[in-house]
This record gives C-alpha cells, sequence and structure tokens, in this order.
C-alpha cells in the first residue's frame, strides 16, 4: 500500500503532476482503490446562511460588497429555516451539511451565537456537520466544536506566490492560522483551492505542496474550477478545461491518499462522463444541490442519476468514527 506522507517536494510533485494523463489517472485510480471504497461517494449540500456584503475583495467572488454582481444582500438565516433546508438535504442523501456566511472573519456577538446554535441543531440530526464563515480565533474554533461542529472549510484558493493577485484585504498566512486554529480545536480541516483563476501550472503544483505537506492532511480536499461572474474582476477568465481538473484530483489524490477529494464548483459545466473520470481519477466527494452559495449546481435529482448510471453510493456520514468505535468493540 502506499504510504502517507507529507514530506512530498516540489519536484516530486511536478514529475506526478505533469505525467502523462493516462498513466496519471490509472496511478490515482490504483491509490484510491488501496484507501478507499471507490463506489463511494459522500453527498454534502452547501448553505449560504449570510449572503453578500462582504468586506473583502477576492477576485472571483459575487458575494464582495464592492463588485456589482446582482448578488442580494440578505442578513443571516433563521435557524428554523436552516434546519428545515439540511433536513431536505438529508432526505435528498446529503450526509454533510455546510453552512456558509459571507463574513471576512468571526466576531464574538449575537449572529456567532445564532450560528452556534445552527451547528448543534443539524449535528442533532445526524448530519455531519460544516461551516465556512472566515478567519477564526483559537477560541472561536473551539465553541464551534463544543458545539459539535464536524468540519471547518477554509481554502487556500491558490499558491503563497500567486495568491496576492486575487485577494489583497488578508494574507496567506492568515488562512494558515485558521487552520492551525481549527485543527488545534479538534474540528476536521477542509481546505483545498480554485483552478481557472489565471495561475500557472506551477502554482497549481504549489498550492498542492502546501496541502500535502500540512503536519495532517486536511480530511477534505475540495478541488474548484472557477465560475466567472459577471461583475466580479475574472468575469472574463476562459472556462477551466476538463483535463485540468482530472489532473489536479489526480495529482492530489496520490498526494494524499486518505483525503476525501471534493469535485466542486464547476460541475454544471462538466457531462456525465467528464465527470466520471473525476471519479476515476479519485474524487470521492461531491456538492449537491442547487447552489454553492450563490453559484449554479446540479439538482439532487440529476446527481442521483448519475449516482445510479455509475453504480455510485453516497457514504454514511461519520463513517470513520463508526469503525473506529466498531473496531474497538471488537
Amino acid at each position: 500500500m502506499s504510504a502517507i506522507r507529507n514530506d512530498w517536494t516540489i519536484q516530486e510533485i511536478q514529475e506526478i503532476y505533469h505525467s502523462s494523463l493516462l498513466e496519471l489517472v490509472f496511478r490515482a485510480a490504483s491509490v484510491h482503490r488501496q484507501y478507499n471504497d471507490t463506489a463511494e461517494v459522500q453527498v454534502c449540500t452547501l448553505l449560504s446562511i449570510k449572503t453578500g456584503g462582504c468586506s473583502e475583495d477576492c477576485a472571483y467572488c459575487p458575494q464582495a460588497a464592492r463588485y456589482n454582481t446582482g448578488v442580494e444582500v440578505q442578513p443571516l438565516m433563521k435557524k428554523e429555516e436552516v434546519l428545515a433546508y439540511a433536513q431536505k438535504a438529508k432526505d435528498a442523501g446529503s450526509t454533510r451539511f455546510c453552512m456558509g456566511a459571507a463574513w471576512r472573519e468571526v466576531r464574538d456577538n449575537r449572529d456567532f451565537d445564532r450560528v452556534l446554535d445552527m451547528v448543534r441543531g443539524v449535528n442533532e440530526m445526524g448530519m455531519e456537520v460544516c461551516c465556512t464563515l472566515g478567519m477564526l480565533t483559537p477560541s472561536q474554533a473551539q465553541k464551534l466544536a463544543d458545539a459539535g461542529l464536524y468540519a471547518y472549510n477554509h481554502n487556500l484558493d491558490t499558491s503563497k506566490e500567486h495568491y496576492s493577485e486575487i485577494i489583497s484585504t488578508r494574507t496567506y498566512e492568515d488562512r494558515l492560522s485558521t487552520l492551525e486554529n481549527v485543527r488545534k480545536a479538534g474540528v476536521t480541516v477542509c481546505c483545498g483551492g480554485i483552478i481557472g483563476l489565471g495561475e500557472t501550472h506551477n502554482d497549481r503544483i504549489n498550492m498542492l505542496h502546501t496541502l500535502s505537506t500540512m503536519p495532517e492532511h486536511p480530511e477534505s480536499v475540495p478541488i474548484n474550477a472557477l465560475v466567472a461572474i459577471a461583475g466580479t474582476p475574472l468575469e472574463h477568465n476562459s472556462k477551466v478545461d476538463t483535463w485540468d481538473m482530472v489532473r489536479m484530483i489526480a495529482t492530489a489524490r496520490i498526494l494524499m491518499p486518505a483525503t476525501m477529494v471534493r469535485l466542486s464548483a464547476g460541475r454544471t459545466e462538466m457531462s456525465v462522463a467528464e465527470q466520471a473520470l473525476c471519479f476515476m481519477a479519485g474524487a470521492n466527494s461531491i456538492f449537491a444541490g442547487d447552489k454553492l452559495l450563490t453559484t449554479p449546481n446540479p439538482s439532487f435529482e440529476e446527481d442521483d442519476a448519475m449516482f445510479k448510471l455509475l453504480g455510485l453510493m453516497p457514504r454514511v456520514a461519520f463513517k470513520e468514527e463508526k469503525e473506529y468505535r466498531a473496531e474497538m468493540i471488537s
């Protein structure tokens, strides 16, 4: 079995990333088979619980207040509305529910208390609950953990070298600091990036190097294709080639064998055959539901039909914890 390593070199990753595509997919599929049930895909649902009006200047994001993208600013949703949406997602096969708020950072106020209450509510439904709320302090990460948070999403977006071309309102170190706070609180880490931001292949390799050389690999790595939104600085960027997504997913799978590699934004532009290649290359998680925060996404019904065609089944919630408990009992 391929060993799980945290000491990958840039040169090793370059050699993997630039290898012949069919050989790369075959190698990634072989690693995937060693560590995961290849028929199993985790279905996650992402809901924007507070939309628009963000003070950040992320060049890809329609929720930034400084861009005119047509996104309406909406206040924090009520707990009852969020739990109703979570129940709908659970009924449709989702086992992880992620709540996103367009904040630069979490503040210790009434809104954060309301989010903690939402976390408790979703956790009680038996779903893995995830949040993406911006930067966190150690005490805020601990409060989320105490409320039952299973995962926290905080993407690197791109390489450290390309980062300043995309965002100026927070640093790469800020992102790494939040991830460290999440890890110390005992919450699992969901951290990946976006391709199609005008970065080079080396930028993609450098981002994968940062992720794969963390002391512990993120439990979940979303690979997003840019959805170019009118009104953002990147609105004229070209569509990401499917082969680039396959290459990124395959390389991520080889570097981080046991991680959930998430085929995320951009699926509406991909055929079932193209998505099947991504699953073959090692993707074993998707976001389901009509929207990813504010951008389009395939419907539950479309994904259900794809799963049936490809012989895929949704991964159960808390699978690793359940397997661990079963081993301890036996």
